[in-house]
């Protein structure tokens, strides 16, 4: 078997598959008895980057594994596939969302502390539906309120392969510092759709409802940071225990 066979193989594999994948994973595309090592696999995938670098497409590595996926740079353009855009996040549940994967583990009253709002449960409920947050333990106070923060679904989601891949806070300004990146292929049924919050608003939003979320809006990191920023500007420092 040639290297040529195993990195067409393997590209294959991480463009038919539209999610990251494992090395296990990547050497079971292969029969027992022509299955090559790891180290074998890492040299294709490194190949594979090295041809890359001057692509549209970009080999990514996240929490599960390794992906291919559209370079940030060209989003704009990609995203005419879909003329009608599907409504973006809302502030309210990206301020949520940012909050845990900084802050992790935090409580909910936490969150309503930084933001300064009651988090509607329907926020906290289409984050764990995604499978972005969960519950890893509880505080030891009275009611032992749950504890939330981010899985392996929210790091691959947002191509990273831990929160320590999150850009620093003191680095970004605002809500407009954002740059998404998209993920081949866009799964049709990746959508979960809650009632539209108010627009308008400025400062930390109501949670009176949630705004579409589309996998064609996915937030980068950025994005998450920012939001977060934000909330701590707009709210001030979160209660510590």
């Amino acid at each position: 078997m040639n290297e040529q066979y195993i990195r067409n193989v393997v590209e294959a594999g991480l463009l038919a598959a539209g999610r990251s994948l494992g090395l296990e994973e990547l050497a079971a595309l292969f029969g027992e008895s022509e299955r090559p090592g790891t180290a074998a696999i890492r040299a294709c995938l490194a190949q594979l980057a090295q041809e890359y670098a001057s692509r549209g497409l970009e080999l990514k590595e996240t929490a599960s594994g390794v992906r291919i996926q559209v370079r940030r740079e060209f989003a704009a353009e990609v995203s005419r596939l879909w003329p009608e855009r599907p409504r973006r996040y809302s502030r309210a549940l990206l301020e949520t969302l940012s909050l845990i994967a900084y802050r992790q583990p935090i409580t909910r009253a936490e969150i309503e502390a930084v933001r300064g709002v009651a988090v509607n449960p329907d926020i906290i409920r289409t984050l764990l539906e995604r499978n972005w947050v969960r519950v890893v333990g509880h505080r030891e106070l009275p009611g032992r309120p749950e504890l939330l923060g981010t899985t392996r679904e929210f790091l691959d989601y947002f191509g990273l392969r831990g929160v320590d891949e999150l850009p620093p806070l003191a680095q970004l300004r605002g809500l407009d510092e954002i740059d998404p990146q998209l993920a081949l292929p866009v799964e049709p049924d990746a959508r979960a759709t809650e009632a539209t919050a108010g627009s308008g608003a400025t400062g930390p939003l109501s949670d009176d409802a949630v705004d579409a979320i589309d996998a064609d809006d996915e937030p980068a990191p950025a994005q998450l940071a920012a939001a977060t920023a934000a909330g701590l500007v707009a709210s001030g420092p979160a209660h510590e225990d």
